[in-house]
């Protein structure tokens, strides 16, 4: 089923204004809010999610979220329920080519999960928090494990375009700057105002991933290391690429670890990996460009492969829960 109910509480610039060059001028309070309000709070994300609670029977304990070029993922989910971004309250909208902006109810592998096809970036002018906020909202439909996927640019010269790295740790580098998911007052009923990340990423499920992979015949495409995010569009510099590379960053994106915060923060069991989609530039005499197409397209390449690998971890996890 695919529900296209309109959205509710949006309002976009009036009818007089089209001829008029765009500015923030044009938009009403309510959108001017719905796009810059950086915090939802506890009543207005169960809001959310009793919506969709409503309008589907699946009560998935996984939640997933495909990365650029990965939402492919969520196509292999029978039995689905689908809710288009815009249509659902207070939702915002994916903005980015290869996010299909489409929160997807399902089996995978026969265990029922909810898949996010399409994620939202700082650099699309979120603060990280409504970034982070569907996390919020699979933590209140039940969902007691996070699985984050990304496309990455790999910062180790060990790597090759197409691998695939498993999570072991993150770098929170915009939280260095003082930009974290939980800034302002803390709800309790999430979580803690402080909390751990000495093991954001469960080790035993990193142990599984590897069996698995060895299993599917992809343990020589696999890695493990450290992912870190920065705030895009633009990729990286050689100079920030090096300094990552002496801080032991393995992998540069644009997402994912505000994402883990949160999940954490909420009780969540984590485990994510990124696919690596290029290679990041390590000297001035390289010549080649980064795009987001190229990135997109090596996606696409191992959508089968990745399907298996994330149908393989979402049944251990079921199948783990049950013992």
């Amino acid at each position: 089923m695919n529900f296209n109910q309109p959205k509710v509480g949006m309002t976009g610039p009036s009818s007089s204004s089209s001829t008029s060059s765009p500015s923030l001028m044009t938009f009403s309070p309510s959108l001017f809010q719905f796009f810059f309000s950086p915090r939802y709070t506890y009543d207005t994300l169960k809001e959310i999610a009793n919506y969709l609670l409503a309008r589907t029977e699946l009560r998935p304990k996984v939640g997933i979220i495909c990365g650029s070029g990965l939402g492919t993922l969520a196509d292999q989910l029978t039995d689905v329920d689908s809710f288009d971004y815009e249509t659902i309250p207070h939702f915002p909208v994916s903005t980015v080519a290869g996010h299909v902006g489409r929160l997807v109810f399902g089996y995978l592998a026969g265990v029922p999960v909810v898949c996010m096809q399409g994620r939202f970036h700082h650099y699309e002018g979120y603060p990280l928090a409504k970034c982070s906020m569907p996390v919020r909202v699979m933590h209140l439909i039940g969902c007691t494990h996070l699985i984050a996927t990304n496309a990455a640019g790999g910062a180790n010269s060990q790597y090759r375009v197409g691998d695939i790295m498993l999570i072991r740790d993150h770098i929170n580098l915009m939280g260095f700057a003082g930009n974290n998911p939980l800034q302002g007052p803390n709800d309790e009923r999430f979580g803690p105002r402080f909390f751990g990340m000495g093991k954001a990423y469960e080790p035993r499920l990193i142990q599984k991933a590897k069996e698995i992979a060895r299993q599917i015949g992809i343990e020589n495409e696999l890695r493990e290391g450290v992912y870190t995010c920065l705030g895009g569009p633009n990729f990286e510099t050689v100079a920030e690429v090096n300094m990552l590379k002496m801080l032991g960053v393995d992998a540069i994106g644009m997402s994912t670890v505000h994402e883990i915060i949160t999940a954490r923060h909420c009780g969540m069991t984590c485990f994510a990996f990124s696919l690596i989609t290029n290679m990041c530039t390590m000297s001035y005499d390289e010549d080649e460009e980064h795009c987001h197409d190229s990135i997109v397209g090596v996606g696409k390449n191992r959508e089968k492969t990745l399907g298996e690998f994330v149908s393989r971890i979402v049944k251990h996890i079921h199948c783990d829960g049950k013992k």
